[in-house]
């Protein structure tokens, strides 16, 4: 579990990246929070420098769009999901809780 940053530190319709390895973007979309892996799908840029409009992240660099709740791409040029991570809440603290990537021990 990590800690990301205070619920009043992340208003809604904005985003913040953690420096993991491989980084993780967490979003306030509407007062739900989301957190994805950082890196576009389709090509490397950072989804949390994305547009944010409801439950989607529109990539900055080639304008792919992913689902915050599945992490699956909506439209092109992304064609593979980013994974998704589990997000709490406690006192007042936003932690993920990291996904092992398909293949590694978490």
């Amino acid at each position: 579990m990590i800690p990301v940053c205070r619920l009043e530190d992340l208003p809604a319709g904005e985003s913040v990246r953690v420096d993991t390895t491989p980084p993780i973007a967490v979003f306030n979309a509407d007062g739900e929070i989301y957190a994805i892996d950082d890196t576009c799908s389709h090509q490397d840029a950072s989804l949390s420098e994305g547009w944010l409009e409801g439950c989607l992240v529109e990539c900055p660099l080639h304008a792919a769009s992913f689902d915050l709740r599945t992490g699956r791409p909506t439209c092109l040029p992304a064609r593979r999901a980013v994974r998704t991570h589990q997000v709490s809440v406690d006192d007042g603290t936003i932690h993920v809780h990291l996904v092992a990537e398909e293949g590694s021990a978490a």
